[in-house]
């Protein structure tokens, strides 16, 4: 038992250090998710506030402030990096992957359940593809999960001091879930265990134990919600009405609108190299809703977040990411349960679909590059080695599914190892014309001796300015003609100042060039052209979509 509890523990080692480690500083940040995220730390950190969150200078309200506390701590401990943009992210998939593995051997006492659990959670394409890259959501998750463990020790537990300490920590994760994203960390875990409260007839428990964990939660978020509200007597009223009830119900207001449906698809993508595993598992957990009470739990808590964010207006793709545990936990179950009933029908298929995956990715790239496909231009001809590179990482998903699927799928858990290569390799397969439009860095960095001796920098894109704040290390980027998402910010007084429209620029160019230079960072659309009404510039510098005028100082 010791050697299996230590070959488990070297291989989810490896795993985690190969698919979330390394491939941390093997791509550019993304705009605008990783820029944006990276900059507001790097600005708090630099005025020496963890109270406001700010960015490009301007009062930015849209999340809380926890979030942004794991990425200043980061950025302290590892310097202003891609790495330690990234590594809250990682951080907190990993917290997320111990809790999942303390609920496995809490409901089952089985050690290989619960590594083999973990090891599902970790493969899985949406917790390493967004687990890996900085935006909030891993650490949402995080906390959701610590949550519904929580919960689950409440439930489990046969004392009344069990029962209070089980509600302690459900009101100290929700505290802090209201803390990284808002109010939607105390709504989905309400969400999540009504069925459960119903199926177990726990409701009068609920009622008595429940408002302990409200004011747990509301003690932990007290200090610093009394302290922005000082400090920003707006804030609550913009983050409340604005961020959650319009975003979530207004369809003319809500953020990246999408079909009901729009989750099921994401979900299959989401599951792999298990898809395979996830009809099964959700029958599992419903037909033995009875006689095994925590496989229920796990689906209420899969599949009520899913409706609730399927209901919401606007969507994206991350939101189900609290999703991933609960169906991890009930895949490692199901897969358990098959090995033991010798049923490997399931594991078959799961290597062929993770098979046909890899045939289609490299087939796909193969057209692309010969330029078999209409109106499909993402490499240019001298591009063949990034080719090679996504070729060969789609090539190690299908040779670790035909791994899978050998002597009867006996080695069906080489399945996790499918993305491997995809991880590594990703960022080397990147075309650069995705490169030149999404992730900044690049095109900044080619650019800093003019731009660095700028007197003024302004974009017209809250991405690309962010990108530029972060790489030029100073939070005075001026948004130019788009005020995008910071829009909130520049509505105040003390912050007009950092926009410039098209129509007011040639005046203040005028004035500006007096002071120093004056670069302007424009990001074009497909085939648009620089417009035609802005001042001559001194000199252009061009790369794909992105452009810069260099406008230099006059007396």
């Amino acid at each position: 038992m010791k050697a299996l509890k230590t070959t488990w523990a070297i291989v989810l080692a490896v795993f985690f250090v190969l698919a979330y480690l390394l491939p941390l500083n093997g791509r550019l940040l993304w705009q605008p998710d990783e820029t944006r995220y990276a900059e507001i730390s790097r600005e708090m950190l630099a005025q020496g506030d963890w109270v406001v969150p700010k960015l490009l200078g301007l009062r930015y309200f849209e999340k809380p402030v926890a979030g942004y506390w794991f990425n200043n701590i980061s950025q302290l401990l590892f310097g202003d990096s891609n790495f330690a943009v990234r590594f809250a992210s990682v951080f907190s998939t990993a917290l997320s992957a111990l809790l999942i593995f303390a609920l496995a051997w809490l409901m089952w006492k089985n050690a290989h359940r619960a590594y083999l659990a973990v090891l599902i959670f970790l493969s899985m394409f949406l917790v390493f593809s967004v687990g890996t890259y900085s935006v909030l959501d891993p650490m949402i998750a995080l906390w959701l999960t610590a949550a519904m463990t929580s919960y689950y020790l409440a439930l489990r537990a046969q004392t009344t001091k069990g029962k209070l300490g089980g509600y302690v920590l459900l009101g100290l994760a929700c505290g802090m879930g209201f803390m990284t994203k808002g109010f939607l960390a105390l709504a989905v875990p309400v969400i999540a265990v009504i069925p459960i409260v119903i199926q177990q007839r726990k409701i009068k428990e609920l009622l008595i134990y429940g408002p302990i964990a409200v004011v747990v939660a509301v003690l932990l978020s007290l200090p610093w919600g009394l302290a922005i509200a000082q400090r920003e007597p707006d804030y609550w009223r913009y983050f409340f009405w604005v961020e959650h009830i319009q975003r979530f119900a207004d369809k003319n207001n809500a953020q990246h609108k999408a079909p009901f449906w729009y989750y099921l698809p994401i979900l299959i993508a989401a599951v792999l190299p298990w898809l395979a595993l996830l009809p099964g598992s959700l029958l599992k957990g419903w037909r033995e809703r009875v006689q095994r009470p925590e496989l229920f739990f796990l689906l209420s808590w899969a599949i009520m977040p899913l409706i609730f964010f399927s209901i919401a207006k606007g969507k994206l793709l991350t939101y189900i990411l609290p999703c991933m545990a609960p169906l991890a936990l009930l895949m490692a179950a199901y897969a358990e349960d098959c090995v033991a009933l010798l049923r490997t029908r399931v594991f078959k298929v799961n290597a062929l679909l993770n098979g046909l995956f890899g045939v289609i990715g490299m087939v796909a790239l193969v057209l692309i590059g010969a330029g078999l496909l209409p109106n499909v231009h993402l490499f240019t001809q001298d591009e063949w080695a990034k080719i090679i590179f996504g070729i060969a990482a789609f090539g190690g998903w299908l040779l670790f599914a035909v791994v899978s699927g050998r002597n009867n799928a006996q080695r069906w858990a080489w399945a996790a190892a499918c993305p491997l290569l995809l991880c590594l390799l990703i960022g080397y397969a990147i075309p650069q014309q995705v490169v030149d439009s999404k992730q900044p860095q690049n095109f900044i960095r080619a650019n800093i001796p003019v731009l660095s001796q700028s007197r003024y920098v302004l974009a017209d894109d809250v991405g690309v300015a962010a990108g530029l704040a972060w790489e030029l290390k100073r939070s005075d980027v001026l948004m130019f003609n788009q005020k995008g998402e910071v829009s909130y910010g520049l509505s105040y007084e003390d912050s007009r100042s950092h926009y410039i429209s098209a129509g007011d620029f040639p005046q203040w160019l005028a004035q500006a060039r007096k002071q120093g230079d004056v670069s302007l960072v424009l990001q074009l659309s497909r085939d648009e052209s620089v417009p035609q009404n802005l001042p001559t510039a001194d000199s252009v510098y061009e790369m794909h979509r992105l452009i810069l005028l260099r406008y230099k100082q006059q007396p």
